[in-house]
């Protein structure tokens, strides 16, 4: 399993759709969950490529602890499974 944690979010939406930009996703739309969103799917085609499948869950609640805990209250944002078409 593995756990990935965006910590550059509002960085990465600034660069995308610069300062006044993200002040008004900000106000609207969690940076966050936009860039994990953006994740899920390049991680979806990536993993097709490789002949994976995967459940991809991106979750808001965990949090790391320092290096060696990490806590669990969880509450699932999106769910996308990544299923091989056999064709």
């Amino acid at each position: 399993m593995l756990i990935i944690e965006v910590t550059n979010a509002r960085e990465v939406v600034r660069k995308q759709v610069g300062r006044l930009g993200e002040r008004l996703i900000g106000k609207v739309v969690d940076a966050e969950s936009q860039v994990e969103k953006a994740l899920i799917q390049e991680m979806e085609t990536a993993f097709k490529e490789f002949g994976i499948e995967a459940r991809i869950l991106s979750v808001n609640g965990p949090q790391l602890d320092g290096s060696e805990f990490l806590q669990f209250p969880l509450l699932v944002r999106e769910e996308r499974d990544v299923v091989l078409n056999e064709d």
